[in-house]
């Protein structure tokens, strides 16, 4: 009896929603809607960079595909049509992964959103574009995504800036 109820106990606390804000790289979003009346919501897991070389062969490395988040896939939502550095996107939600370069990064937007951010799978990819790469204006310890009024969509991670356009 003692040995059910111990069984009991540890299934239910087992299956307790976990507080994703506590994970080392907890969830951070970015919303904004555009002055063409398109609202952008981006959700991920927020990764410090904790003194490692980004494109390097520690994290988000050069030529290989990137979860660009951590945790969950990076999940990049729009609520209407759009054109994405001038190829067509269809409204809904993607999950966004990247491939980092030296000077520059191949954004893509794959229709499999709800899923582990390492389950890619290019079959399902809906767009991929290349953008040019910048210097970050400042160090950004923790993945930063920020999206403006004017479509313009961009995270900093480390000194790397990556920004591409939403119309």
């Amino acid at each position: 009896m003692m040995l059910g109820c111990l069984f009991t106990a540890f299934s239910a606390s087992a299956q307790a929603p976990q507080d994703k804000s506590k994970r080392p790289s907890p969830p951070d979003s970015a919303i904004v809607t555009t002055k063409t009346g398109v609202t952008i919501k981006i959700n991920y897991g927020s990764p410090s960079v904790k003194g490692r070389a980004i494109g390097g062969n520690e994290i988000a490395t050069y030529g290989k595909v990137w979860r660009t988040g951590a945790n969950e896939a990076t999940v990049f939502e729009i609520n209407k049509d759009v054109k994405v550095e001038g190829k067509p996107l269809a409204a809904g939600k993607y999950s966004l992964y990247s491939i980092p370069g030296e000077k520059e990064w191949v954004i893509i937007f794959n229709k499999t959103w709800n899923q582990w951010g390492t389950n890619y799978n290019q079959a399902d990819d809906a767009l991929r574009v290349t953008v040019k790469t910048g210097k970050a204006t400042a160090f950004t310890e923790r993945l930063k995504f920020t999206a403006t009024p004017s479509g313009l969509v961009s995270f900093a991670w480390g000194d790397v800036d990556v920004a591409f356009k939403v119309k």
